[in-house]
């Protein structure tokens, strides 16, 4: 066992300053006329400062009673004399310091390569110092992107813009943010911008760049849109033209044309020309609006609920109309949570019966499936095999929360047959074709399947039924098997985020309702359901 005196070791090595005893290098700090010399130690600075060990030994003294001499004119002596005491006793006091000087204590520890305290002051400014680096963000955002190792708070500033684009693009000056500041906003997901919106501001960035040029593109020779095509080659991946309107593309984006490439127009006027023309390559999907109010759930994001409600309403239900914008027309309200209420049939027929327009979203374990089912009359309780008649349901399956590319819809074809109200079933589609069930209703689903029957077509190409409660306990290569991970129901709100107009749950004989699933492998199922209603006067 070891024993470490650090404290005593500390206040000895501080002591060193005090004096110039051994000292055997000079340090000269600030711009005259307030310049002031350090004398330290040539083995504690190399120690201590990679930038410092450097320059210490690339500089070789001529002779040995010459001291070496370093200048840091950006570091002052206020500034120097903390650095110092952290070098030699690894001691840093904030508590008489002004966030304006912890900023210069930042700055100059990361000049000279002093890592340690560089990512401790971020997470210092980040946690204590937030509204201040708000009112001050333009300070904050320039002195990040200075730097190669203010990475946390380079990620601070590209989290605020995100989230509030307009506040800080019109706070600061936009055209003076550099290549790598403006890559890393447009390429996240999160953006809160119109996609028409991202590009004309990087159009007037590159302008910027370019101050030769002029605003009109079609007075530009074949030399001008090199020029400009080489300032914005990391930002035009970027922008996500399959996102764009008919109207954006032809007004904003063709008389710039030869900034594309030849394939990419290509497939940009296909797309406009043939809504199910298929690009050449990989696109990106619309950037995610938040809206806490529109769902709350860990198993689907936007771009699935966009889909579903396209489904729903039946609109722009061409192959590609998820990449151009999102569609959200509803709110959801969440009605259960099957961690909070339980996972069993009982409990959701006490919660959910009386309630319509359901839509259940089910992850399964592994393979990150999302399946579900559309049910747009209420659910009820039945002690026989009775049926819910509907011609609108359907269900479906994505390939995993990330990935839209051909999800399968699967309408019913057995309008006599779309639903399944037993007791000792959950929410269910046909007699097979999605079905949760326990022959306890008191107790939580064992049994999931698809199977197709009463539907058009299989979402799933396994349709083994088995019990969740056997696959996890006795450990039998179920492979294929439906594994449910989590679930959820939900409904729609009595009106579009968008309009303003206050939500609230429907009584029992409203329709409109969502379900979505997800049971964890240790059998701990969790749930959520919501209720939802397009806004009056239809979308």
């Amino acid at each position: 066992m070891s024993t470490q005196f650090l404290s005593k070791l500390s206040q000895n090595y501080v002591k060193l300053l005090d004096g110039d005893i051994y000292s055997d290098v000079t340090i000269e700090v600030g711009e005259d006329p307030n310049v002031k010399i350090f004398r330290v130690h040539m083995n504690i600075m190399c120690c201590r400062s990679p930038y410092l060990r450097r320059i210490l030994t690339s500089n070789k003294k001529d002779s040995d009673n010459v001291l070496s001499n370093i200048k840091l004119p950006n570091i002052s002596a206020e500034i120097f004399q903390i650095i110092l005491k952290y070098i030699y006793g690894g001691i840093l006091s904030l508590e008489e310091q002004d966030t304006s000087n912890i900023i210069k204590i930042m700055k100059a520890a990361d000049d000279l390569l002093l890592q340690e305290i560089v990512d401790y002051l971020q997470r210092y400014l980040i946690e204590n110092k937030f509204e201040w680096m708000e009112q001050n963000f333009e300070l904050i955002h320039q002195t990040s992107f200075q730097s190669n190792y203010l990475l946390e708070l380079q990620q601070f500033c590209t989290d605020l813009m995100a989230k509030c684009p307009d506040r800080y693009f019109t706070s600061l000056n936009f055209t003076s943010l550099s290549e790598k500041s403006l890559t890393q906003l447009i390429k996240r997901d999160d953006l809160q911008m119109k996609e028409i919106e991202v590009w004309e501001y990087v159009l007037k960035w590159g302008l910027a760049q370019n101050k030769s040029l002029i605003l009109d593109p079609n007075t530009w020779s074949d030399n001008d849109f090199k020029t400009m095509e080489n300032t914005l080659q990391h930002c035009l991946p970027l922008i996500r033209f399959f996102n764009l309107s008919s109207k954006e593309f032809l007004q904003k984006v063709r008389p710039y044309k030869k900034l594309l490439n030849q394939q990419l127009y290509e497939d940009l006027l296909n797309s406009h020309l043939d809504p199910d023309n298929e690009p050449s390559d990989s696109i990106s999907l619309p950037r995610i609006v938040k809206n806490d109010e529109i769902i709350d759930s860990e198993i689907v994001n936007l771009n699935i609920v966009s889909i579903i409600s396209r489904w729903i309403d039946k609109v722009d239900n061409n192959k590609f109309a998820h990449i151009r914008e999102l569609y959200l027309p509803y709110k959801f309200q969440l009605l259960l949570r099957g961690s909070r209420d339980g996972f069993t049939p009982k409990k959701f027929h006490t919660l959910c019966d009386g309630k319509s327009i359901t839509v259940t979203f089910i992850k399964v374990k592994e393979t990150e499936e999302i399946l579900g089912g559309y049910n747009p009359i209420i659910w009820l309780s039945s002690s026989d095999l009775t049926y819910g008649k509907t011609k609108d349901s359907f269900i479906f399956s994505f390939k995993n929360k990330n990935n839209f590319k051909d999800p399968i819809i699967s309408n019913v074809k057995n309008i006599d047959y779309a639903l399944n109200y037993h007791v000792k079933y959950g929410p269910c589609f046909g007699s097979s074709d999605l079905i949760t069930y326990n022959s306890n209703e008191d107790m939580d689903y064992d049994t999931d399947y698809c199977n197709e029957c009463h539907y058009e077509k299989k979402i799933r190409d396994a349709e083994t039924r088995f019990s969740i409660e056997d696959y996890e306990r006795s450990g039998h290569d179920n492979a294929g098997a439906l594994w449910t991970e989590d679930y959820m129901i939900v409904g729609t709100a009595t009106s579009s985020p968008s309009n303003g107009i206050s939500s609230q749950i429907q009584n029992s004989k409203t329709p409109n309702t969502i379900i979505i699933y997800r049971k964890n492998f240790t059998h701990d199922l969790c749930g959520m359901v919501w209720r939802f209603t397009k806004p009056k006067g239809g979308i």
